[in-house]
């Protein structure tokens, strides 16, 4: 009797000490989704809070840019087969942070209209994972089982406790070997990131239940003006088919940048307003053949950069280039290079994730992009401050006043390059031309 006790208390102790957080994670829920939006005449960026719980409320933040022009626009979350909610939000004529609050009532794909526009969004389910339920499971069968071999030997039948002892054993081999062998599983396919977002997918991932394709074709971009609208049609270059799938990539879903014959940039990010098509107001567009160059991220197709042109009719001239003090490390083609921006003080704030973005176009004859054969689109990280927050949005003006960026140039030639930064919610373009030279001992054709 007492040696069954103590067998009994020592496994009691396994039990005990074996009990804890388990090595691997269900499905989590995801980080904040910051959106940015060319909205008619407004530069909005919209950004969908992680949701805590489900049902539950969804807090939103819309953020206006200097010159977007004040009234109301109404958000609204919508999903197949759950209660749509909706909220206004004011806009003043003061650019900032606009809070709002809708409410999801399961979890799943959903959208966020912003008036037109309709952002795609997926409410994640807190899901235990197979070897989750297999460690936990293991080990509170190991704790009953435990307790009935317990109650038989106390009631003086000690060969009575024999088969749940047993149990015990195995129940505990299960839940350790769960616990020992899940750090080493492969992560489970992520729905909207990896997979397409469906509400069986979302709420059981692990259940194969919609399409995984890695490998999808490019995509057929085919731009057209609808009045001073840039709309792009966005079809599979196999199927034909219109494009749903893109991914948030550096905050956008699509970075539209228009150049103009004579050489003015414009940085969009345009709505999607159906599937496939994304739209973009051209303010004060110039008359002529705008160079078109659409950078976006497609589940299962990577990032691409897709090319065109349209003709515009305008009579807008060019806008107002920024200032900075620009320095050049100009080195031959294929070499990096060092272009440095110094805006004065330390009061700049992230812009799409990012310090400062630099866009080249070249080389060029002039300043019309037609034709140029490299466009690039060049970062500037955010540098770490003690004390700031991991990710800073566009409410932390912390930063600068310098603003380096690094790029290889593969050609010689003339460059048309634009440098572009966040300051006061007002974003900043300074046109540069820049001359590359041929590395030395290359012979021209």
């Amino acid at each position: 009797m007492k040696r069954s006790g103590a067998i009994l208390l020592l496994l009691l102790g396994a039990v005990l000490g074996a009990v804890g957080p388990a090595a691997a994670d269900g499905a989590q829920s995801g980080a904040d989704l910051h959106v940015a939006q060319s909205l008619g005449d407004r530069d909005l960026t919209v950004i969908i809070r992680r949701v805590a719980e489900v049902p539950g409320p969804v807090h939103v933040d819309v953020v206006t840019h200097a010159g977007s022009p004040p009234g109301e626009i109404t958000l609204t979350a919508r999903a197949v087969g759950a209660q749509t909610s909706s909220a206004r939000v004011v806009l003043g004529q003061e650019p900032g942070f606009h809070p709002a609050v809708v409410r999801v009532d399961r979890p799943g794909p959903w959208e966020l209209a912003v008036d037109e526009a309709t952002i795609p969004f997926v409410v994640p389910a807190l899901v235990a994972s197979p070897w989750e339920n297999a460690t936990y499971g293991g080990f509170i069968a190991a704790g009953m089982l435990l307790l009935l071999a317990l109650l038989a030997a106390v009631s003086g039948r000690p060969g009575l406790a024999l088969v749940p002892t047993a149990g015990v054993v195995a129940a505990i081999s299960v839940g350790a070997t769960a616990a020992l062998l899940s750090p080493s599983i492969p992560p489970v396919a992520a729905p909207g990131t990896q997979l397409d977002p469906t509400f069986d997918s979302v709420t059981n991932p692990w259940e194969r239940t919609s399409t995984t394709d890695f490998s999808r074709p490019p995509v057929n971009l085919v731009p057209r003006m609808e009045g001073t609208d840039l709309v792009l049609g966005l079809t599979d270059g196999s199927s034909g088919r219109p494009v749903d799938d893109l991914l948030v990539h550096d905050n956008a879903f699509v970075h539209l940048v228009v150049v103009s014959p004579t050489g003015a940039l414009r940085h969009l990010h345009p709505v999607r307003t159906a599937p496939g098509e994304y739209r973009a107001r051209l303010k004060a567009p110039e008359q002529g053949a705008h160079a078109v160059a659409a950078e976006i991220a497609r589940r299962g197709g990577g990032v691409q950069l897709l090319r065109a042109t349209v003709d515009v009719t305008g009579t807008g001239t060019a806008p107002e280039p920024g200032k900075a003090d620009v320095t050049t490390e100009v080195r031959e083609a294929g070499r990096p290079t060092t272009i440095t921006a110094k805006f004065g003080e330390r009061d700049l704030q992230p812009w799409l994730g990012m310090l400062g973005h630099m866009i080249v176009v070249g080389p060029v004859t002039g300043t019309n992009p037609v034709g140029a054969p490299i466009w690039a689109h060049v970062h500037s990280m955010i540098p770490p401050v003690p004390g700031m927050p991991g990710q800073p949005d566009e409410s932390v003006a912390a930063y600068g006043p310098d603003v380096p960026f690094t790029y290889s140039f593969p050609l010689p030639g003339k460059y048309l390059v634009w440098i572009q930064v966040e300051r006061n919610y007002s974003v900043v373009t300074v046109p540069r031309e820049v001359d590359v030279p041929a590395p030395k001992g290359a012979t021209t054709k």
